[in-house]
């Protein structure tokens, strides 16, 4: 019997109690383990056990005493207990359910819950005491220092205290009249000030946030659809909302999420401006320090106020009282690595959990939220007018086909028409600014050979090379595969055979240069944008009016409040219709409309051009006669007919291998074993549209159900009834909004 488990039974050999752990693996359970006579656990604790011959990391889930007659003599024991701060109840459940919800293994997905911690402590910092002896010799400046060191002080802040050189204070130290200790580290974050400035709400946001204030006092859960169109004032109505949570409840914690990096920082600055501290913000840039730091202090209950990307919603809040997701329709709330979950779903479940209210914010919601809203599942809020004097902008179609761009003087391909180009003129000439929407990176979306026709794609991959001429390289944006561009052809050898098919947003600045030389353009996009003080100084200068032309992706398209952005051009309009997205008209509507709501947003009425092949399709009509319930109603009844979301759910089956041949054979005996179940359809194996990815060939099954049926067990019983090699790797993504 190891010493570790030698304190674990009474008198009568018996073990007393039973601890449930989830070991930091990817195990299908929580395992046993014996809890020893002398430690007292609860249950979101960490821990060290043992599993096989390693010692692993654990969180405590829950206890139970085993009977009398129990054989318990293979339970091994918890070796010790973590000194981090315990995962409050309500985190501790979410995690769990939001590992069922996902088929994820409960400790892969809490394994991603803790990560911060598993980031060192900095190092305490180290002050000095008297020892009480004294020195061979005292001086004036000695003395000032025994008399200043009557708490322990760091060596800067002792000796300017004190008046002397930090010689003086280190010399006592090798007299030994001081010595070093480790000063108690104590934590400080600034609390938001609820009153520090209130908004000036008109009379529409004031009626929204009236109706807010109804629904939080209902003290339970509360789902609200705040659904206003672009500038109507949104941030405004639910910032007032997190005032009103802060005030009530001295101990509630309140999380915004954002969709992106970019627009955390466009928030970031309201929310100072508004609260008068700064607010803890959490994505994927922030410091390891950081990290650490703010996890430790939203599970103690330190944090109130966090800002951040999908991933905040699994930091461990001890009291929620309200989630706001804003631009809740957007796709970047879908994780679509390791485990995959939508942020908005989740943050509506764990309100639930908390009993608390969630803030669904958009201004073009997702037909799953507008849905829930219109059956009364959620309250819907309505701003129908923009804030102040401004007024939503003219919006008037460019028929591509009747208006093409012509050429360049050296007969190359241009991208912008002659009814857009007048636009932008008038705009220049008015001292105003345009933004040009091109939601695709780089210079051109393919590189091919036009001796052989080859098309340059990543390494054993399917997806084409992206040229970015900015940097002189091709890159993969699926793998983050890069390469200089080549002079030859790779394939036939060919010299400087190889062309640019297509616009990316450089292409488009290029174009841009050549028509307006003495405008100032800039392109706003990821690449130019990669963390958030060049986002934050790129933002700056528009505002500042600085930019004459902004040529953007969607890292520009929603969020933002450009007071001279007059004119949006969209280049190409139809680009988001393409493929078999089941949910491509709907984000292309979105997008769009988020994109051309930059304009005209203060005093300066502003106008929207969208350039496109088919000016008849419904997305195209509904944003030129800005009627959104109608494109809507339509796509609705189109989702309804299929029974796709959000009238029925979905789930996919992704499978990857690097022997084709057994990756074939394994997804054909994986459909003979499909259960028969009324309500689901399963459809495939089929080969994914990117069939190849970093040498992995790539088999995909869709599963359809019923919205009456449990997916999530349909998908489990029907792995459990085939054992798949370990050479091929399985994914399932619940609700999936990704089809490559």
């Amino acid at each position: 019997m190891s010493p570790a488990a030698s304190d674990l039974f009474e008198s009568s050999g018996k073990v007393t109690l039973i601890a449930k752990v989830v070991v930091l693996a990817p195990m299908a359970e929580a395992l046993d383990y014996a809890v020893p006579a002398g430690l007292v656990l609860q249950a979101g604790e960490h821990v060290i056990v043992p599993l096989g011959h390693a010692k692993v990391r654990g969180l405590v889930i829950g206890f139970e005493r085993p009977d009398a007659d129990e054989d318990l003599s293979r339970v091994k024991a918890v070796m010790a207990r973590l000194d981090d701060p315990i995962v409050p109840e309500a985190s501790l459940n979410f995690w769990l359910w939001a590992a069922g919800w996902t088929l994820t293994p409960p400790g892969v997905f809490l394994n991603g819950c803790i990560r911060a911690l598993k980031i060192p402590r900095a190092a305490p910092k180290q002050g000095y005491v008297l020892t009480g002896a004294q020195p061979s010799r005292l001086t004036k400046a000695r003395q000032a220092v025994l008399d200043t060191a009557l708490v322990p002080m760091g060596l800067g802040d002792l000796a300017m205290a004190a008046g002397v050189s930090t010689g003086v204070v280190t010399a006592l130290e090798k007299e030994g009249v001081l010595q070093k200790v480790d000063l108690a580290r104590e934590e400080v974050y600034p609390q938001p000030n609820p009153d520090f400035a209130p908004a000036r709400l008109n009379d529409n946001q004031a009626a929204a946030h009236q109706l807010l204030q109804i629904e939080q006092a209902k003290g339970a859960f509360a789902p609200v659809l705040l659904d206003g169109v672009t500038g109507s004032g949104k941030t405004e109505v639910y910032l007032e909302s997190v005032a009103d949570i802060l005030r009530a409840d001295p101990e509630a914690q309140v999380l915004i999420l954002l969709p992106e990096i970019a627009l955390t920082q466009a928030v970031l600055g309201r929310l100072e401006a508004r609260f008068g501290v700064e607010v803890a913000q959490w994505h994927a840039n922030i410091s390891n320090g950081n990290r650490r730091r703010i996890w430790e202090g939203v599970a103690k209950g330190h944090v109130r106020l966090v800002v951040g990307a999908r991933s905040a919603l699994f930091l461990p809040y001890r009291r929620l009282g309200l989630i706001v997701v804003d631009e809740e329709h957007d796709g970047s709330y879908k994780q679509e690595e390791g485990a995959r979950y939508h942020a908005r779903d989740l943050a509506v479940f764990r309100a639930r959990l908390d009993g608390a209210m969630v803030i669904l914010a958009s201004a073009t919601p997702s037909l799953e939220s507008l849905t829930n809203a219109e059956k009364g599942r959620y309250a819907w809020i309505r701003l129908e007018q923009r804030h102040g004097t401004a007024v939503l902008p003219d919006i008037s179609l460019i028929d591509m086909k009747a208006h093409p761009p012509e050429k360049g003087p050296n007969g190359e391909t241009r991208w912008l028409s002659d009814p857009l180009i007048g636009e932008i003129l008038a705009t220049l000439k008015r001292g105003e600014q345009s933004l040009l929407f091109l939601n695709r990176r780089g210079y051109a979306p393919l590189v091919l050979c036009k001796a052989c026709g080859e098309k340059m794609t990543s390494p054993k991959t399917d997806s084409w090379l992206v040229e970015h001429r900015a940097s002189g390289r091709l890159v993969c944006h699926l793998t983050g595969f890069s390469m200089r561009k080549p002079k030859t052809c790779p394939h036939c050898g060919a010299l400087d055979s190889l062309i640019s098919v297509g616009p990316g947003v450089e292409r488009i600045l290029e174009e841009v240069h050549s028509r307006f030389p003495d405008a100032r353009a800039e392109v706003f996009s990821s690449d130019t944008t990669p963390d958030a003080a060049s986002s934050a100084s790129l933002i700056k200068r528009i505002e500042d009016n600085e930019v004459d032309i902004v040529i953007a992706t969607q890292a520009a398209a929603k969020g933002h409040n450009f007071p001279n952005l007059t004119l949006v051009g969209i280049v190409d309009a139809d680009l988001g219709l393409k493929g078999g997205d089941l949910r491509a008209a709907e984000r292309t509507f979105q997008l769009l409309a988020q994109a051309t709501g930059r304009a005209g947003r203060k005093l300066k009425p502003g106008k929207a051009v969208l350039q496109t092949y088919t000016p008849e399709h419904p997305v195209m009509q509904a944003l030129q006669h800005q009627d959104r319930d109608a494109f809507y109603a339509y796509e609705s009844m189109a989702r309804e007919v299929a029974k796709f979301p959000p009238y029925g759910r979905l789930a996919a089956l992704i499978l990857t291998a690097k022997d084709q041949t057994l990756l074939n054979k394994f997804s054909r005996e994986l459909a003979l074993f499909i259960p028969n179940t009324e309500g689901v359809d399963v459809y495939g194996p089929a080969d994914a549209p990117l069939a190849l990815v970093r040498g992995q060939w790539r088999k995909r099954f869709l599963v359809r159900a019923d919205r009456n049926r449990d997916l999530q067990a349909f998908v489990s019983h029907w792995l459990a009834a085939i054992k798949r090699p370990n050479a091929i790797r399985l994914v399932v993504d619940i609700d999936p909004y990704s089809f490559l």
